[in-house]
Protein backbone atom coordinates (compact mmCIF):
# COMPACT_ATOMS: atom_id res chain seq x y z
CA UNK A 1 0.00 0.00 0.00
CA UNK A 2 1.54 3.69 -1.21
CA UNK A 3 1.11 6.31 1.19
CA UNK A 4 1.05 9.85 -0.99
CA UNK A 5 2.85 12.27 1.48
CA UNK A 6 2.60 16.15 0.19
CA UNK A 7 5.86 17.90 0.25
CA UNK A 8 5.69 21.00 2.72
CA UNK A 9 6.84 24.17 1.17
CA UNK A 10 10.41 25.54 2.99
CA UNK A 11 9.05 28.12 5.45
CA UNK A 12 9.73 31.70 4.37
CA UNK A 13 13.25 33.00 6.17
CA UNK A 14 12.63 35.32 9.06
CA UNK A 15 14.45 38.39 9.41
CA UNK A 16 15.46 39.16 13.05
CA UNK A 17 19.17 40.70 12.25
CA UNK A 18 20.17 43.48 15.35
CA UNK A 19 20.09 46.70 13.80
CA UNK A 20 23.69 47.71 14.15
CA UNK A 21 24.89 50.66 11.97
CA UNK A 22 28.00 51.81 12.48
CA UNK A 23 27.70 55.52 11.96
CA UNK A 24 24.64 57.46 13.45
CA UNK A 25 22.89 58.65 10.40
CA UNK A 26 19.58 60.85 9.67
CA UNK A 27 18.09 59.29 6.49
CA UNK A 28 15.44 61.81 4.93
CA UNK A 29 12.99 60.70 2.38
CA UNK A 30 11.90 61.78 -1.15
CA UNK A 31 11.72 65.49 -1.27
CA UNK A 32 10.27 65.69 -4.80
CA UNK A 33 10.22 69.48 -5.17
CA UNK A 34 9.38 70.17 -1.69
CA UNK A 35 12.11 72.88 -0.24
CA UNK A 36 10.03 74.60 1.82
CA UNK A 37 9.61 71.29 3.54
CA UNK A 38 12.60 70.39 3.46
CA UNK A 39 14.04 73.19 5.50
CA UNK A 40 11.57 72.90 7.94
CA UNK A 41 12.69 69.29 8.77
CA UNK A 42 16.16 70.76 8.36
CA UNK A 43 15.28 72.90 11.60
CA UNK A 44 13.65 69.85 13.31
CA UNK A 45 16.32 67.76 13.33
CA UNK A 46 19.44 70.18 13.63
CA UNK A 47 19.22 69.80 17.62
CA UNK A 48 19.23 66.21 17.19
CA UNK A 49 22.61 65.36 15.44
CA UNK A 50 25.89 65.51 16.04
CA UNK A 51 29.41 66.73 14.07
CA UNK A 52 29.46 63.25 13.24
CA UNK A 53 26.42 62.64 12.52
CA UNK A 54 25.45 61.20 8.56
CA UNK A 55 22.97 62.92 6.49
CA UNK A 56 21.22 60.81 3.94
CA UNK A 57 19.15 61.60 1.32
CA UNK A 58 17.44 59.04 -0.40
CA UNK A 59 16.69 60.17 -4.04
CA UNK A 60 13.75 61.90 -5.44
CA UNK A 61 14.53 65.27 -5.37
CA UNK A 62 12.96 66.77 -8.34
CA UNK A 63 9.43 66.32 -9.97
CA UNK A 64 6.23 66.86 -8.33
CA UNK A 65 6.44 69.76 -6.13
CA UNK A 66 6.86 72.98 -7.25
CA UNK A 67 10.46 73.95 -5.84
CA UNK A 68 12.76 71.51 -7.60
CA UNK A 69 15.55 73.69 -8.92
CA UNK A 70 15.57 75.14 -4.79
CA UNK A 71 16.19 71.65 -3.73
CA UNK A 72 18.53 71.00 -6.43
CA UNK A 73 20.78 74.28 -5.19
CA UNK A 74 20.21 73.74 -1.26
CA UNK A 75 21.67 70.15 -1.27
CA UNK A 76 24.52 70.74 -3.98
CA UNK A 77 25.86 73.61 -1.68
CA UNK A 78 25.09 71.84 2.08
CA UNK A 79 27.57 68.75 0.84
CA UNK A 80 30.05 71.35 -0.44
CA UNK A 81 29.83 73.21 2.81
CA UNK A 82 29.78 70.19 4.62
CA UNK A 83 31.39 67.51 2.90
CA UNK A 84 30.05 64.74 1.06
CA UNK A 85 31.39 62.37 3.47
CA UNK A 86 28.97 63.96 5.79
CA UNK A 87 25.75 64.98 3.46
CA UNK A 88 25.61 62.07 1.13
CA UNK A 89 22.24 62.43 -1.61
CA UNK A 90 21.52 59.43 -3.51
CA UNK A 91 20.10 59.23 -6.77
CA UNK A 92 16.61 57.88 -7.30
CA UNK A 93 14.30 57.13 -10.03
CA UNK A 94 12.97 61.11 -10.89
CA UNK A 95 16.30 61.97 -10.78
CA UNK A 96 17.58 59.26 -13.20
CA UNK A 97 15.01 60.05 -15.41
CA UNK A 98 15.80 64.29 -15.56
CA UNK A 99 19.17 63.03 -16.28
CA UNK A 100 17.59 61.05 -19.26
CA UNK A 101 15.94 63.88 -20.25
CA UNK A 102 19.34 65.44 -20.63
CA UNK A 103 21.00 62.92 -22.63
CA UNK A 104 17.59 62.13 -25.29
CA UNK A 105 15.33 64.63 -24.78
CA UNK A 106 13.13 63.22 -27.91
CA UNK A 107 13.13 60.08 -26.18
CA UNK A 108 12.84 60.28 -22.96
CA UNK A 109 10.70 63.81 -22.40
CA UNK A 110 7.39 62.40 -22.76
CA UNK A 111 8.03 59.73 -19.71
CA UNK A 112 9.68 62.51 -17.56
CA UNK A 113 6.39 65.32 -18.38
CA UNK A 114 4.01 62.59 -17.21
CA UNK A 115 5.48 61.78 -13.99
CA UNK A 116 6.15 65.33 -12.86
CA UNK A 117 9.06 66.98 -15.27
CA UNK A 118 6.50 69.55 -16.08
CA UNK A 119 6.86 71.01 -12.39
CA UNK A 120 10.35 70.85 -12.46
CA UNK A 121 10.76 72.56 -15.37
CA UNK A 122 8.06 75.16 -14.17
CA UNK A 123 10.76 75.51 -11.13
CA UNK A 124 13.53 76.69 -13.97
CA UNK A 125 10.91 79.21 -15.32
CA UNK A 126 10.57 77.00 -18.58
CA UNK A 127 6.87 75.33 -20.51
CA UNK A 128 7.30 72.08 -22.11
CA UNK A 129 6.58 71.46 -25.73
CA UNK A 130 3.66 68.93 -27.23
CA UNK A 131 4.38 65.20 -27.08
CA UNK A 132 3.88 65.53 -30.99
CA UNK A 133 6.65 68.56 -31.06
CA UNK A 134 10.04 67.50 -33.73
CA UNK A 135 13.47 66.84 -32.43
CA UNK A 136 14.49 69.92 -32.93
CA UNK A 137 12.13 72.05 -30.15
CA UNK A 138 12.89 68.94 -27.51
CA UNK A 139 16.46 69.60 -28.12
CA UNK A 140 15.97 73.58 -27.68
CA UNK A 141 14.25 73.10 -24.60
CA UNK A 142 16.73 70.86 -23.03
CA UNK A 143 19.21 73.38 -24.09
CA UNK A 144 17.10 75.70 -22.57
CA UNK A 145 17.01 73.38 -19.19
CA UNK A 146 20.84 73.07 -19.07
CA UNK A 147 21.24 76.82 -19.04
CA UNK A 148 19.17 77.46 -16.37
CA UNK A 149 20.25 74.81 -14.25
CA UNK A 150 23.57 75.57 -14.82
CA UNK A 151 26.72 73.15 -15.36
CA UNK A 152 27.86 72.56 -11.37
CA UNK A 153 24.05 71.34 -10.75
CA UNK A 154 23.62 68.76 -14.12
CA UNK A 155 27.16 67.64 -13.04
CA UNK A 156 26.07 67.37 -8.91
CA UNK A 157 23.06 65.03 -10.60
CA UNK A 158 25.27 63.06 -12.84
CA UNK A 159 27.41 62.41 -10.11
CA UNK A 160 24.92 61.00 -7.63
CA UNK A 161 25.72 57.35 -6.27
CA UNK A 162 23.27 54.60 -5.87
CA UNK A 163 23.84 52.98 -2.13
CA UNK A 164 24.95 54.04 0.88
CA UNK A 165 26.18 51.62 3.62
CA UNK A 166 27.25 51.52 7.01
CA UNK A 167 27.58 48.39 9.33
CA UNK A 168 24.60 46.13 8.44
CA UNK A 169 22.64 48.85 7.63
CA UNK A 170 22.01 49.51 3.19
CA UNK A 171 20.48 52.60 2.03
CA UNK A 172 19.65 53.15 -1.40
CA UNK A 173 16.29 54.73 -3.00
CA UNK A 174 13.68 51.94 -4.02
CA UNK A 175 15.16 48.61 -2.34
CA UNK A 176 17.53 45.86 -2.91
CA UNK A 177 16.56 42.68 -4.75
CA UNK A 178 16.85 40.01 -1.67
CA UNK A 179 17.91 37.06 -4.02
CA UNK A 180 21.00 39.03 -5.13
CA UNK A 181 24.12 39.81 -2.87
CA UNK A 182 24.10 43.70 -2.39
CA UNK A 183 27.55 44.35 -3.90
CA UNK A 184 25.88 42.67 -7.35
CA UNK A 185 22.53 44.50 -7.40
CA UNK A 186 21.48 45.63 -10.55
CA UNK A 187 21.47 49.84 -11.11
CA UNK A 188 17.85 49.58 -12.20
CA UNK A 189 16.66 47.52 -8.75
CA UNK A 190 18.34 50.01 -6.58
CA UNK A 191 16.59 52.73 -8.47
CA UNK A 192 13.35 51.64 -9.56
CA UNK A 193 12.61 48.74 -7.27
CA UNK A 194 12.94 45.40 -7.60
CA UNK A 195 10.84 42.33 -7.59
CA UNK A 196 10.29 40.61 -4.19
CA UNK A 197 11.85 43.57 -2.59
CA UNK A 198 8.58 44.36 -0.43
CA UNK A 199 7.36 40.59 0.34
CA UNK A 200 10.70 38.71 0.65
CA UNK A 201 12.99 39.16 3.47
CA UNK A 202 16.80 38.97 3.32
CA UNK A 203 18.89 36.17 4.58
CA UNK A 204 22.53 38.09 4.71
CA UNK A 205 21.09 40.28 8.01
CA UNK A 206 21.07 43.67 6.38
CA UNK A 207 18.48 45.77 7.12
CA UNK A 208 17.65 48.13 3.71
CA UNK A 209 16.57 51.95 4.46
CA UNK A 210 14.48 53.05 1.31
CA UNK A 211 12.23 55.73 -0.37
CA UNK A 212 10.51 55.36 -3.64
CA UNK A 213 7.14 53.57 -2.13
CA UNK A 214 4.95 55.54 -0.51
CA UNK A 215 4.05 54.82 3.25
CA UNK A 216 1.17 55.95 5.54
CA UNK A 217 3.49 55.56 8.33
CA UNK A 218 7.53 55.34 8.78
CA UNK A 219 8.17 51.79 10.65
CA UNK A 220 10.71 49.25 10.86
CA UNK A 221 9.08 46.04 8.65
CA UNK A 222 11.17 42.70 8.45
CA UNK A 223 14.72 44.05 7.51
CA UNK A 224 12.95 47.30 5.61
CA UNK A 225 12.75 51.00 7.15
CA UNK A 226 10.30 53.12 4.62
CA UNK A 227 10.92 57.07 4.24
CA UNK A 228 9.02 58.26 1.72
CA UNK A 229 5.82 59.58 3.45
CA UNK A 230 4.65 61.54 0.14
CA UNK A 231 5.59 65.09 1.45
CA UNK A 232 4.25 66.46 -1.99
CA UNK A 233 1.02 65.26 -1.27
CA UNK A 234 0.73 64.68 2.39
CA UNK A 235 2.94 68.02 3.21
CA UNK A 236 4.73 65.10 5.54
CA UNK A 237 8.51 64.61 4.81
CA UNK A 238 9.95 61.78 6.86
CA UNK A 239 13.56 61.56 8.32
CA UNK A 240 14.68 58.34 10.24
CA UNK A 241 17.21 58.85 12.85
CA UNK A 242 19.21 55.81 13.20
CA UNK A 243 21.51 54.38 15.94
CA UNK A 244 22.83 51.37 17.09
CA UNK A 245 19.33 49.07 17.90
CA UNK A 246 17.53 52.13 17.36
CA UNK A 247 15.44 54.01 14.92
CA UNK A 248 13.44 57.33 15.41
CA UNK A 249 11.30 59.36 13.03
CA UNK A 250 10.55 62.62 12.74
CA UNK A 251 8.38 64.28 10.34
CA UNK A 252 6.95 68.14 9.25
Amino acid sequence: MKFLFKRRKPAAPVFDAPFRPDDRCIVIGDVHGCDALLAKLLGRIEGRSTPETKLVLVGDYVDRGDESAAVLRRLMQMQARLGADQVICLRGNHDQMMIDFLDDPASAGARWFKYGGLQTLASYKLAGVSHTAPEAEWIKLRDRLREAMTPDIEAWLRGLPLSWTTGNVFICHAGADPTVPLEAQRSKDLIWGAPGFETTPRSDGTWVVHGHTITDRARPNAGRIPVDTGAYATGKLTAALLSSGKVEFVST
